[in-house]
């Protein structure tokens, strides 16, 4: 009972009449229902504190901070004081920076530890950047919510160059993402793309102590830690499609948490959530691997139809594959046109580029 009672304050109070009125037997009986008693229990007599899960990077910090003050903003509530607490967990992500992600597993890296975290009852509701999540979430877990989306282009940051286009043969352009990787190739064949690994800072500190000429970044990061002023150039949506989901948040909690889920249904914009549900769509259809190069951007246009772009690449740039799709703006329509698209490319495309 202990640990199923840990999991709140209201359940460690010795005068809860839930339990001063119960029986040996029917505390053992408890004992052996299910983990949903359980909770319906806790409902009734719950902490005030919600906890959120999260990365300890200054990016996912920023992103569980904005969480926490839509959620005081959203729920009067939620701003007394001990009413939300942010717990740090740390993924093997984020330990292991000096292998490439695709030799080290992928991903899931980065939303593991949390998504036990979450399952185990450590933290109620767990935020991360959606370009992180996995196509498909644990058992026992939901993603109902996505933040307003930030401005999903990459950004240029370099000493010796305004543009991509300006750096001489030879150079070096530091980024551990294959997608640009791809991009980049695919117009400067003549440039050299290697693994540049870290968080924002550390990618930055490298690149001024001469580790690359350039790299590239997603706006939407330099933005949420204030650091626009290190960007030289912002690239457009047609010379670097972005990363699928690229500059969504998306918070998750467990199925079967009923109060969380209306905590998270308050801030869950559905703009930014339907797109982002025809990208992943996209993906999922692709069945690319983490060394597959793909990236994907649907968004709702000024006709109010969702409008999707999509391509998958060789790593080395040399075969790329373009769909599009213009669909309803519903998830129905948005979850179709991502699968259409990326069963198209898949059963159009060469071999080579899904044998990553």
């Amino acid at each position: 009972m202990q640990q199923c009672l840990g999991r709140t304050e209201g359940l460690r109070m010795a005068k809860s009449s839930c339990f001063r009125a119960a029986a040996p037997k029917r505390v053992a009986a408890g004992l052996r229902s299910s983990r949903r008693t359980c909770n319906i229990v806790a409902m009734a007599v719950a902490t005030k504190t919600v906890k959120i899960g999260t990365r300890g990077s200054p990016l996912a910090l920023a992103q569980a901070y904005l969480t926490r003050d839509l959620l005081k903003k959203s729920f009067p509530e939620l701003a007394e004081e001990g009413a939300l607490e942010i717990v740090i967990i740390k993924t093997t992500g984020d330990k292991i920076l000096n292998q490439p992600l695709a030799d080290i597993g992928g991903k899931g890296l980065f939303t593991k530890e949390i998504d036990d975290a979450l399952l185990s009852g450590k933290i109620d509701i767990a935020v991360h950047s959606m370009k992180d999540v996995p196509t498909y979430l644990p058992e026992g877990t939901i993603l109902p919510c996505n933040l307003p989306r930030e401005d999903v282009r990459d950004v240029f940051i370099s000493p010796v160059a305004k543009d991509l286009s300006e750096l001489p043969a030879g150079a070096v352009v530091g980024s551990a993402s294959l997608r640009r990787q791809a991009q980049i190739l695919a117009k400067y064949p003549h440039l050299k793309v290697e693994n540049f690994r870290g968080n924002v800072q550390t990618r930055l500190r490298k690149l001024n102590e001469g580790a690359c000429s350039a790299t590239l970044l997603a706006l939407a990061g330099l933005k949420r830690l204030d650091m626009t002023e290190h960007i030289t150039k912002t690239l457009s949506i047609e010379e670097m499609l972005p990363a699928v989901s690229q500059g969504a948040i998306g918070i998750a909690c467990r199925t079967d948490d009923d109060p969380s889920r209306k905590l998270l249904a308050a801030l869950n914009h559905e703009e930014t959530r339907l797109a982002v549900v025809c990208e992943r769509a996209f993906l999922m259809a692709l069945d690319g691997s983490c060394r597959t190069p793909i990236a994907g951007y649907a968004h709702k246009g000024a006709d109010g139809q969702l409008h999707f772009s999509g391509l998958v690449a060789t790593p080395d740039g040399t075969q790329m594959m373009r769909t599009s799709r213009v669909a309803g703006f519903n998830e129905a329509d948005a979850v179709k046109a991502g699968d259409e698209a990326g069963k198209e490319l898949k059963a159009t495309g060469p071999k080579e580029l899904f044998m990553y």
